[in-house]
């Protein structure tokens, strides 16, 4: 038995007497104790300028850029945006030099996993939409699975529409046949 457990007696008495009142006297000091040493060692830690790391490592030592940017991303529940982000950034080695010539990301929709790409010509966008089961397999294994589910294709984006004296009414201008 520890200095810390006091045994309870069969009877309670209204006073603690003898040995009973000296261990309840024992473990008042003792707490008294425990915290005036506590309060010293805040003292002397203040007047030392605050905590100071020791010799081995905790979570006060400075970090390195790349891992306190790692732990940052993992704390705030970053990892599938800041993937996708790189994926934007590694797009030509992820799809190809042709691909990526004709065709560019957009957006990437966080809650529908939905990656946008526009494509520059009606023939890009079909190839990309026939390319798209194969590019959503890669980018998955990537970016871990379920990350991309479907891959939006745009049409291609035409001049501006101009207004003057010789439009047609209701014509749509000059477009793509995209379809």
């Amino acid at each position: 038995m520890s200095d810390d457990e006091i045994p309870v007696p069969a009877q309670t008495a209204a006073e603690p007497s003898g040995v009973d009142l000296a261990r309840v006297a024992l473990r008042a000091a003792k707490e008294q104790a425990r915290a005036r040493g506590a309060a010293a060692q805040q003292k002397k830690q203040a007047r030392r300028g605050g905590l100071r790391s020791g010799a081995r490592a905790d979570g006060r030592d400075p970090l390195p850029l790349g891992a306190a940017i790692n732990r940052l991303i993992t704390e705030r529940g970053w990892e599938a945006p800041a993937a996708v982000g790189g994926v934007m950034g590694r797009w030509p080695q992820l799809v190809g030099d042709d691909i990526a010539l004709h065709c560019e990301p957009q957006k990437y929709d966080e809650e529908a996993c939905v990656l946008t790409v526009q494509c520059d010509s009606t023939a890009w966008a079909t190839q990309l939409r026939l390319l798209a089961p194969t590019l959503v397999a890669r980018l998955n294994a990537d970016l871990g699975h379920g990350t991309v589910k479907v891959i939006k294709v745009l049409a291609p984006a035409g001049p501006p529409r101009s207004y003057g004296r010789l439009r047609a009414p209701g014509s749509r201008g000059p477009g793509d046949t995209y379809g």
